[in-house]
């Protein structure tokens, strides 16, 4: 039986076949598209050639496609999604292409276990008191409407996956990273601020900063992949000893390169979003409706978090959140010079 990512050639998703590998799993199948520029996760898979790994040119956007992909699978780990483009292209990439999936899982009559990489942009936080814990019990975004592309389709995607559950009974984990770093993501996250033209906007401030580790992700994610008490489950995936926003782009200066920056308190943000939001609504929609109280409070407003559920499956933090950050900052300077 094999075990199938899907997502495989992503910054998350090399991490995962990486750590599947290392620990032995034998005939991971990773889907990726046509065209794809497979440079470094072929850089791994040629590491474990012993392991039969192999890659399956494909689309989860066809039916046939995602029938081909599952044949045979006993675990599928799900990563496949959009993180940005358009509304049609984004609904296609991340909740067609799961349906379509879905489909394929509960046609088997021994349907493979699913193991869903979903997002903490499900949870509803806007109304939260600052300073509430986000654990696995906080609820689901109830205003869909209200935010991001990314965080309506996400939020569409989950839902989806136990609305199958319901159905058919199939076996699913669901995992909810924070802010996924490492060298080669993206350098600051929209929760430390916003970069503009020669300016870059410290949003955040002393709000915690949801970090996990790209490694330590990918082990979370294999931990309750493997786990029998974890199915039907929900797992937030978070590092310990996260630092402020604040701490992280002070850091981020001192290590990588200065930017000019200004912090904009979070008063002043609530402020300059409900003024955006009206003047959006007295033009007609000529000024991008980007910043809304309700975005605000969603990405900023301060919330802390828990990782105690994953850590009772056996989960433990492999690389240190210093550690990690300083890995990462020293790949961004190299990166520069």
């Amino acid at each position: 039986m094999s075990t199938l990512v899907t997502g495989s050639n992503g910054f998350l998703g090399r991490a995962l076949v990486k750590r599947l590998l290392g620990a032995g799993q034998q005939d991971v199948v990773c889907l990726v598209r046509a065209g794809s520029n497979r440079k470094r996760l072929d850089a791994v898979l040629a590491q474990y050639p012993s392991l039969n790994p192999r890659v399956l040119v494909g689309s989860l956007a066809r039916v046939d496609d995602a029938r081909t992909a599952i044949d045979g699978a006993s675990a599928i780990y799900h990563l496949a999604a959009s993180l940005s483009g358009a509304a049609a292209d984004m609904y296609l990439n991340t909740v067609v292409t799961s349906r379509n999936l879905l489909e394929a899982v509960t046609e088997q009559q021994t349907p493979p276990k699913v193991v869903l990489i979903s997002s903490f942009s499900v949870y509803g936080v806007a109304n939260l008191p600052r300073g509430t814990v986000v654990d696995e019990h906080t609820p689901l975004e109830a205003s869909p409407k209200l935010r991001d592309l990314y965080s309506q389709t996400k939020l569409r995607q989950e839902k989806l996956f136990w609305e199958y559950k319901e159905r058919s009974d199939y076996p699913l984990v669901v995992l909810r990273p924070g802010v996924i770093y490492g060298s080669q993501g993206s350098r600051l996250s929209a929760r430390v601020g916003v970069q503009l033209p020669g300016l870059f906007v410290l949003l955040g401030g002393n709000n915690l900063l949801p970090l996990t580790y790209v490694d330590n992700c990918a082990d979370a994610i294999a931990v309750a992949g493997s786990s029998e008490a974890a199915l039907g489950q929900v797992y937030n995936v978070v590092d310990d000893h996260m630092p402020t926003c604040r701490e992280y782009f002070k850091r981020y200066e001192k290590e990588v390169e200065k930017r000019p920056s200004i912090r904009v308190p979070y008063f002043a943000l609530r402020l300059g979003s409900s003024m955006v939001q009206k003047y959006h609504n007295y033009s007609k929609g000529q000024l991008p409706n980007i910043f809304t109280p309700y975005k605000s409070a969603t990405m900023w407003g301060g919330n802390r978090f828990d990782n105690g559920r994953l850590k009772a499956i056996g989960w433990r933090q492999l690389i240190s959140t210093d550690s990690g950050i300083g890995i990462t900052f020293r790949a961004f300077r190299q990166a520069q010079n």
